[in-house]
């Protein structure tokens, strides 16, 4: 069994928007983000996306009258929730998984009609879900793209500000050993790299970051690191642009305040849907 199919390459991550797409699609493109037409699943949710080189960010909520359907997914706290691998074989995925001893569900499968020049086209896809007991506060799960001509497009890769592709994801944790550990049961061994205040891994363009709330609110604009009760909250992203003089521009031209950090310039969640977003040229 090839393990090739089950490398951890970032497809896209979730950000819970729950009842409110509207504001938070108008606060991203606020935000310089070209998002696509509001998309419908045929499971009863609803997004906006921003696509970019080899992943993507998903704005993902429910449209009034909806909230019951896939209703696990507005248990979890609005902002980050969702940390989506690339799958090339969703079967094999499911059964290496399993092999690891990896709580895993079977694939599922679903759509989304996508709106083209040509007329509407249905972009399907296969998810294999982690268990839910195994992730807190989000989900961890495999994205295989039947249709990947539907998502990564070129013409909905150019942003206003600069954005090429998404490499941070950052989860908050006050035991980031215990939080990664799952990390390395589905890709390891000897996947989780230390690093300060935390572990890090690779994800194809990205690197995941676990990180002690205290190093996530100083390198991330104070972003709100663990929920009340203490447990573990995905909360900052970081992206990629050839320039940082590009999003500065377009923040200070809108009045979006952004601070340095390493690396960069980072927006403060209030004003990104509760997920605070870094800015990096290098």
């Amino acid at each position: 069994m090839s393990d090739a199919a089950i490398q951890p390459v970032l497809d896209h991550v979730v950000i819970n928007v729950m009842g409110k797409l509207d504001e938070a699609a108008a606060q991203y493109s606020r935000l310089g983000f070209a998002l696509t037409e509001r998309g419908h699943h045929t499971l009863g949710s609803s997004n906006n996306l921003a696509i970019f080189g080899t992943n993507y960010l998903e704005l993902l909520g429910y449209l009034p009258g909806r909230e019951t359907m896939r209703a696990d997914l507005w248990a979890h706290p609005a902002g980050l929730t969702g940390l989506v691998f690339k799958s090339v074989d969703a079967d094999l995925v499911y059964a290496t998984l399993k092999s690891r001893g990896v709580p895993v569900m079977e694939p599922m499968s679903f759509a989304r009609p996508v709106a083209l020049p040509t007329g509407a086209q249905d972009a399907r896809f296969k998810v294999i879900r982690v268990g839910a007991d195994m992730v807190r506060n989000g989900r961890t799960f495999f994205c295989h793209h039947d249709t990947p001509e539907l998502v990564y497009r070129p013409d909905w890769q150019a942003h206003p500000n600069g954005v090429t592709d998404i490499v941070e994801f950052v989860i908050a944790s006050y035991e980031p050993a215990r939080t990664a550990a799952v990390y390395d049961e589905m890709f390891g061994p000897d996947l989780l790299v230390p690093v300060q205040g935390g572990v890090s891994f690779r994800a194809g363009a990205a690197t995941v970051l676990v990180l002690e709330p205290a190093v996530v609110a100083d390198r991330y604009a104070g972003a709100a690191p663990v929920s009340e009760d203490g447990s573990d909250r995905m909360v900052a992203l970081t992206f990629k642009v050839a320039s940082l003089a590009t999003p500065r521009a377009l923040f200070d031209a809108v009045g979006i305040a952004y601070r340095p950090y390493a690396g960069g310039i980072v927006v403060s969640h209030p004003d990104a849907a509760n997920v605070a977003l870094g800015f990096t040229s290098s």
